[in-house]
């Protein structure tokens, strides 16, 4: 039986540890002291772990070469993912948005029925066993080296290492720096899903409110590159939450962006002009600071009433046409400047990695290196918020391990 080693114990490296012990004889080396650690924060610690959504759309959520996983997605979809731990005695629910989360909200549930299935698959988990490098003869990985100077051999290779993001979880980029050891080209890591930090400074004001139902726009120069609707989130620094995540996929280093908020999108200009005609009707002798309880969050309100430049005490039966018409187009477009993003640490994943030229779509085989192969986020694909990214480490981690060796 041949000998199969995988390293990083992440979803992709479970879940191809877990298929390729069908075959093979298999060890997992994971540099933690416990496997999934990266999985325990997704999903804010419930583990969005797949979508409901069919599976064609998913290459629509994926701006990260979504062609090369046309066979990963195929092979391992959704449905499986799904019914993968449903089989292993995880209830499941549908969220928000097709999200899937385990029904305990725990992403525990999630790990545990991983371990259960490795614990079945008769797989050789090594815990705390960091590899440093690869020794290769020619074309073909002899072994990995491992930090304590352990020598692990095997037949073949599949590197589940991750991108660059969150480095305390074990995602520290090393998989790439083997990766370019062994020949192949790596693009550029950077981060993707990632909040935004904004010039004005009042946006920290708001710090802590949350905006459910509103429209994210952001431009390149005065040109739309990406159009969201849903819930965000200002922050010390900035803005987060899923819409500006995945906004942030299309701000790059050395542009100007600009974020455009629009605070009631289900409205056009007449019916939201109507609507704040409405409360000022109702409030018509009272100071404008006090007619907006019932259009805007509290915390909002002080924020916007210094951008109308409409002075606060000025009573409502005394603004005028172009007062009103500011209010509503600054409702409409509430405007900040990007400064920039946050660092890759913090990004929930990373766009780069191991170029997609050189590795096989129906095998995720090394083209380069005869015995290696490859899943999850150490490949150069990536996809916004909603469980399509571990959706992606799974199935490439299965497509890796039922092809391995093949």
């Amino acid at each position: 039986m041949s000998k199969v080693v995988v390293i990083g114990g992440g979803p992709a490296g479970m879940m191809a540890a877990i298929t390729a012990a069908k075959k093979h004889q298999v060890i997992l080396l994971e540099g933690n002291n416990r496997l999934g650690k990266k999985l325990y924060i997704t999903g804010k610690g419930r583990c969005n772990v797949t979508n409901a959504k069919n599976i064609g759309e998913f290459f629509d959520m994926i701006p990260g070469n979504p062609h090369f996983l046309y066979s990963s997605l195929y092979t391992f979809t959704n449905e499986d993912t799904m019914s993968f731990f449903e089989k292993a005695d995880v209830k499941l629910k549908i969220e928000r948005g097709d999200r899937v989360f385990p029904a305990s909200d725990k992403s525990s549930d999630i790990i545990g029925a991983m371990n259960r299935e490795l614990e079945k698959a008769k797989v050789n988990i090594q815990l705390n066993s960091k590899v440093v490098k690869f020794e290769k003869d020619g074309q073909k990985i002899l072994h990995a080296v491992l930090e304590d100077g352990r020598i692990i051999k095997g037949d073949y290779f599949i590197l589940c290492t991750g991108g660059k993001s969150y480095p305390l979880t074990g995602s520290t980029g090393e998989g790439l720096k083997f990766a370019k050891a062994l020949g192949h080209n790596i693009i550029e890591p950077k981060p993707s899903l990632v909040p935004i930090e904004i010039e004005e400074g009042w946006a920290k004001e708001l710090q802590g409110l949350s905006l459910k139902n509103v429209e994210l726009n952001i431009y390149e120069n005065k040109k739309l590159v990406f159009k969201e609707f849903g819930e965000m989130l200002f922050t010390h620094f900035g803005i987060s939450g899923p819409i500006v995540l995945s906004g942030s996929r299309y701000i790059k280093k050395g542009k100007n962006y600009t974020v455009s908020i629009n605070l009631k999108p289900a409205l056009d200009y007449k019916e939201l002009d109507n609507r704040v005609q409405k409360d000022f009707q109702k409030f018509i002798n009272k100071d404008f600071k006090n007619s907006l309880d019932e259009l805007l969050p509290k915390k909002l309100i002080d924020v916007v009433i210094k951008l109308s430049e409409i002075p606060e005490n000025k009573k409502v039966n005394t603004i005028t046409k172009e007062e009103r018409k500011t209010l509503v187009n600054l409702l409409q477009d509430l405007s900040l400047t990007v400064k920039g993003l946050r660092p890759i640490e913090e990004a929930i994943v990373t766009a780069g990695g191991v170029d997609t030229k050189e590795i096989d779509p129906s095998t995720m085989k090394s083209k380069i290196i005869d015995n290696l192969y490859f899943s999850g986020e150490v490949i150069d694909v990536d996809a916004y918020t909603g469980g399509y990214n571990v959706q992606i480490a799974l199935s490439t981690g299965y497509l890796a391990g039922i092809k391995v060796g093949e």
